[in-house]
């Protein structure tokens, strides 16, 4: 990713406009939903991958701060030879079509409840679930989580916080879909530690040395507002230590790891996209190749079905040609 953004908005006009990561590679197996991105070969964190392992790859960069993320899930070993079944095919038949069932809700005066609505009863139809509590947001320049929240399978606190708000033109959202093969979705912290970390805009008098060498290094090094592995700090043994302070007093915020029960799978997809008057664009397009996976699932419901048969974006409108001065000039 930093080698391909080193080729854009490389001029002496352009050279001071800001890019960078905005969401370090996770590589995230079977079970564990996502933030799983192992420090070195000797990390707990780094398991190796098996045929038929479930595996959701999830990245993002940013320019002049604005983000743009994308996921998607596939199978090790998949092939249209011999496509894969069961429950694993059942999941990203369900997670894909949530994902563009849900995308196509995001219209103006819809409501995030719509949303929520919709990947559940999707998901229903393939006999998964969606992760419990999982969220959507809005985004804005230097900001990866907005205040408008999307959730997907609410637990009852949830729906009792959660604000109602309708959508409006112009604005860019990542949509974040995770589903499970589990009967409720639940996830707990795992033990495994997490390497990414970002800056929350927040102080704190901090009292070790080593919290004040690592929130020098990591503000120096990440890319600002947005998640940092790190890896790629100096000492990262000295940086835990400093991290625990940093975390615990809301200066840096903790990707913690999340892990399903053992022997489910977790799929995701994952767009940034915008709403605007002529429909939907997308800014990242995950991949979906439906003779990878054959299900015999299917979703009867017609309205969800002719939903997703629609375009994203309204077909452009034929201009008039204008007629000439003859051609509407009065006849003798």
């Amino acid at each position: 990713m930093t080698e391909e953004l080193s080729k854009i908005y490389n001029s002496k006009k352009t050279s001071k406009i800001a890019k960078g990561i905005a969401f370090p590679t996770c590589i995230n197996p079977n079970h564990i939903p996502a933030h799983f991105a192992p420090l070195s070969e000797d990390d707990e964190a780094n398991l190796t991958l098996a045929n038929g392992d479930v595996v959701n790859i999830m990245l993002g960069i940013q320019i002049d701060g604005f983000p743009s993320i994308v996921a998607e899930t596939m199978v090790v070993g998949e092939s249209k030879d011999q496509p894969v079944t069961g429950v694993k095919a059942d999941l990203l038949h369900a997670a894909w079509k949530a994902s563009e069932a849900a995308i196509r809700t995001f219209q103006p005066k819809n409501r995030n409840w719509d949303v929520t609505n919709i990947v559940d009863k999707v998901t229903k139809s393939y006999d998964c679930v969606a992760v419990e509590s999982m969220l959507t947001h809005n985004q804005e320049r230097n900001v990866l989580y907005g205040p408008k929240e999307i959730i997907l399978n609410p637990t009852k606190e949830n729906k009792n916080q959660m604000d109602t708000f309708k959508f409006e033109e112009n604005e860019v959202y990542g949509l974040d879909i995770l589903v499970s093969t589990s009967p409720d979705g639940k996830v707990k912290k795992s033990d495994y530690k997490t390497s990414l970390f970002k800056l929350t805009g927040s102080s704190y008098a901090l009292k070790m040395k080593s919290s004040h060498q690592v929130l020098g290094e990591f503000k120096e090094k990440s890319s600002g507002p947005f998640p940092y592995n790190i890896k790629n700090l100096e000492d990262i043994r000295k940086a835990r230590m400093g991290l625990i302070e940093c975390v615990n007093h809301q200066v840096m915020l903790s990707y913690d790891i999340m892990t399903e029960k053992e022997g489910e799978y977790v799929a995701q997809y994952f767009t940034t996209f915008a709403i605007t008057k002529n429909g939907i664009v997308k800014f990242t397009s995950p991949s979906f190749d439906p003779e990878l996976y054959k299900t015999e699932k299917e979703i009867k419901d017609e309205e969800i079905t002719s939903l997703i048969s629609q375009p994203l974006k309204a077909a452009a409108k034929k201009k008039k040609s204008k007629k000439t001065a003859a051609e509407g000039a009065p006849s003798a």
